[in-house]
């Protein structure tokens, strides 16, 4: 598996992360670890989870892996934000939540540090100096490596990364959002945010809840049992969200460029993804071995210009202005210096 840098940093990570958001929840500790396993085997150094992932279970089940193992061949990143407890302070981007999620993780996790250390999503209630002055305390007491930020909008990336430059602060160095095939949005500002910053895109869902494995067939009201969407409270909003002619689309060029390839469609949808300006690892959610050997074939291939093209195509959003084609062939440059 190839290695790409950390944004701007010196530190490398393969071009696939593992995420742990299964740890716990659809698969015990003796699978994760399989999985784990069969991760490293394959070249995986980075490993993303969070501390709401199965209540805390997902960090423990990490935490025992690395505990066998050369804790500096990982790099680990983790997550805070969201409700751990009952509390009015047990959530939120505040240093005191911040702080004691921290050292919870760090006990979890069975480790005296994390090497990306991600703020979950944008804090309405918390000055953002409170939030980036506390992450970078933590570096600098070396409980965390770098600073990254999830589920951000570019405004809101901008200004926490304007206020730590002026402030002399560690900066956040990655951004973690979703995109995919049929979550296209990402690329009207975050995308290019990130390749102008030079900023780690870590796209989450990049296979869109398994819709784009083409799993699904004609339709996710009747999904297959054991699949995500089958087991999902919430059914009806993925079927409003995948029952409609630009996803049919989307997932009927994936199937036919994997005919092409001899490759599966989670195969072409992920390499799709990695060959996307700016995009650093996407991070991949299995619950079995299979599933992760299924997806470690994205890498070491690519697809042919007319497949990448078929699949811009098919999956194109309908947008307009500022993102329409005239806006953006005005910011092309000026045709004066032409």
């Amino acid at each position: 598996m190839k290695l790409r840098r950390l944004g701007g940093t010196g530190t490398l990570v393969s071009e696939l992360c593992l995420g742990t958001m299964t740890f716990g929840w659809t698969v015990d500790a003796p699978g994760s670890h399989r999985i784990l396993d069969r991760f490293a085997e394959a070249g995986g150094n980075f490993l993303d989870t969070a501390n709401v992932y199965s209540s805390g279970n997902s960090e423990e089940i990490v935490g025992d892996w690395l505990a066998g193992r050369d804790r500096a061949s990982v790099v680990l990143a983790t997550k805070a934000r969201f409700r751990t407890a009952d509390g009015a302070n047990d959530l939120g981007l505040s240093r005191k939540h911040l702080l004691h999620a921290v050292r919870a993780s760090l006990r979890r996790l069975r480790t005296d540090h994390v090497d990306l250390l991600q703020v979950h999503a944008w804090d309405p209630l918390t000055p953002l100096e409170e939030t980036f002055g506390t992450l970078h305390r933590l570096v600098e007491d070396g409980l965390v490596r770098y600073v990254g930020v999830s589920n951000y909008r570019a405004w809101q990336f901008e200004k926490a990364l304007q206020l730590t430059r002026a402030r002399g602060w560690h900066a956040p160095v990655s951004l973690q959002s979703q995109y995919s095939l049929y979550a296209r949005a990402t690329e009207f500002e975050l995308l290019p945010m990130c390749v102008a910053e030079n900023v780690a895109m870590l796209p989450w869902s990049p296979l869109a809840g398994g819709f784009l494995s083409a799993k699904y067939g004609a339709g996710v009201r009747a999904p297959p049992a054991g699949t995500r969407i089958a087991e999902a409270t919430d059914a009806e909003f993925y079927a409003q969200r995948f029952e409609n002619e630009r996803a049919t689309k989307t997932v009927r060029a994936v199937e036919a460029v994997a005919r092409e390839t001899g490759k599966t469609p989670s195969q072409v949808a992920l390499n799709w993804l990695l060959s996307r300006p700016g995009v650093t690892a996407p991070i991949l959610g299995v619950r079995t071995v299979e599933q992760l050997a299924e997806d470690l074939g994205a890498a070491g291939w690519s697809l042919t210009p007319d497949q990448g093209e078929a699949l811009n195509s098919a999956s194109e959003l309908y947008v307009t202005y500022p993102y329409d084609r005239r806006a953006e062939e005005q910011q092309g440059g000026d045709r004066r210096l032409s």
